[in-house]
């Protein structure tokens, strides 16, 4: 397929650049034909425009500004035997015809444009200029002239049209005929050569193509690694780029689908592992309450119920944070940004959270820096991030501890850091702590939550365009923090 669109390709570049010569050739020999005529011409009036000058000094062609034509038209049949093409006119000072000897047709002007006559005169011939033709008023004609004086005094001109109707016919006739015999050849020539050169270059040029075409037609048949060499783009660059650009995205596309197909079964595969548990450890009990109602105390019958009730609490949370966490993965939570002071929302959050930390007898602290400037964020979740990163500090952190939320003044904006005096987290678990469904060799042992806590936290900053730090040292305690953009 690719093979047929570049044969034709180069075909219909080939027939194009025939066109474009043939126009160009003919155009070229309309312009010769024009150009040349105009070359003799002027040729005609440089070889003879002193002719009237001369007529004007052998005889006197006006006697008291009357023709003297006995004397004058010897002299004039004289001159159109040496150059039958002539035709002699007499003018009076303001153009007028007075008299002619012109072969074979009449006279259709009783008056000339004296403007190119003078003009000639001005010039001494030596610039080409065309004139009034008397037989044909619609025509302009090389001339020779000169002006004729009595007495110091300007009776008229000698006005010579040098290239009479009868030699222009012929002088057309001839031209047409080598143009048709030797343009004709040297313009099928040039056609032949300039086709040949034409052809031979398209080829080169769509070297190239041919080139782009097959790396095109491996990629189709399935090698998604098939791209443009460097040294064989050539003079296609900017395609070879493009289409390279184009299967890197295709390649990277299909490994992000191959991605989300992954995480899709992982996600199976957790969820019913993660699900398990709960599910069991109600089940269990919810049946041996029903064996046992009969002979069951009420103490007993509370014990049961009340971790019936922790494992639904957990089940639920699971569930939520599964939820959330495809909702993320999968780019459906846009957040809908506003300006708010985090100082306010780090209060009210530690607030809920003070009764958990008494519980386990762990002293939680806010410190926020005064003067701490509004931030542009999603509230509902930077509040999660918050929450989610208490949680894991309230889990990890043992009884008569210490739990620091830390509100300060950054760069751009505001950091925020939530500090634990937990067990610290071990440099090599410290890379991939952020990633779904990991927990540390502690978390697994207190065999709470789904791993998807910290994972959620990183994809809320995520797409507010900040990331979340760790820093930890073993038997020191972990610090989380990130940071907000500021407004003003």
């Amino acid at each position: 397929m690719f093979s047929d669109y570049s044969n034709r390709l180069y075909w219909k570049i080939a027939l194009t650049l025939i066109s474009i010569l043939v126009i160009l050739g003919v155009g070229y020999m309309f312009i010769a034909s024009y150009t040349s005529n105009k070359y003799f011409q002027e040729v005609n009036q440089r070889l003879y425009g002193g002719i009237a000058e001369h007529l004007v000094k052998e005889t006197k062609p006006l006697v008291n500004g009357v023709p003297d034509t006995t004397a004058t038209h010897d002299i004039m049949h004289s001159m159109m035997v040496i150059n039958p093409s002539a035709e002699v006119y007499l003018l009076n000072p303001e153009g007028k015809i007075i008299d002619y000897v012109v072969p074979y047709k009449t006279v259709r002007r009783e008056r000339v444009n004296l403007e190119p006559i003078q003009q000639f005169i001005k010039d001494k011939g030596q610039c080409f200029v065309m004139g009034d033709d008397p037989k044909n008023p619609d025509e302009t004609k090389v001339f020779s002239a000169a002006p004729i004086y009595e007495n110091e005094k300007l009776t008229g001109y000698a006005y010579i049209i040098l290239a009479s109707e009868e030699q222009t016919e012929v002088a057309s006739s001839l031209f047409s005929s080598f143009i048709m015999r030797n343009g004709l050849f040297m313009f099928l020539l040039a056609l032949i050569g300039s086709l040949i050169l034409g052809m031979i270059a398209v080829w080169y040029i769509t070297r190239s193509l041919r080139r782009i075409t097959s790396t095109v037609r491996r990629f189709k048949e399935g090698d998604l690694s098939a791209r443009v060499p460097q040294n064989e783009k050539g003079d296609l660059v900017m395609l070879a780029d493009t289409y390279n650009e184009m299967a890197d995205r295709i390649e990277s596309n299909i490994e992000e689908i191959k991605g989300v197909e992954r995480f899709r079964r992982e996600l199976i595969a957790n969820v019913s592992h993660d699900l398990r548990t709960p599910l069991a450890i109600m089940q269990g009990y919810i049946e041996t309450m029903l064996m046992k109602k009969d002979n069951m105390t009420p103490i007993d019958l509370d014990k049961y119920l009340n971790i019936v009730f922790d494992s639904s609490k957990k089940l639920s949370l699971m569930v939520t944070q599964l939820f959330e966490y495809s909702k993320l993965e999968a780019n459906e939570i846009k957040p809908e940004k506003e300006k708010f002071f985090v100082s306010e929302l780090a209060q009210d959050t530690a607030m809920r959270y003070q009764i958990l930390a008494e519980k386990k007898n762990i002293d939680l602290k806010l410190d926020a820096e005064p003067g701490l400037p509004m931030v542009f964020a999603d509230i509902s979740l930077v509040e999660r991030v918050i929450q989610n990163l208490l949680d894991n500090a309230l889990k990890f952190t043992p009884e008569n501890g210490e739990i620091k939320l830390v509100l300060k003044h950054a760069d751009k904006g505001v950091e925020i850091r939530i500090e634990d005096s937990g067990p610290g987290i071990p440099m090599d678990e410290q890379l991939h702590i952020f990633e779904r469904y990991t927990q540390t060799a502690v978390g697994r042992k207190k065999k709470s939550g789904a791993g998807l806590g910290l994972a959620i936290a990183k994809k809320i900053l995520e797409i507010h365009n900040s990331t979340i730090k760790v820093t930890s040292q073993l038997n020191q305690g972990t610090a989380f923090h990130f940071q907000l953009a500021g407004v003003e």
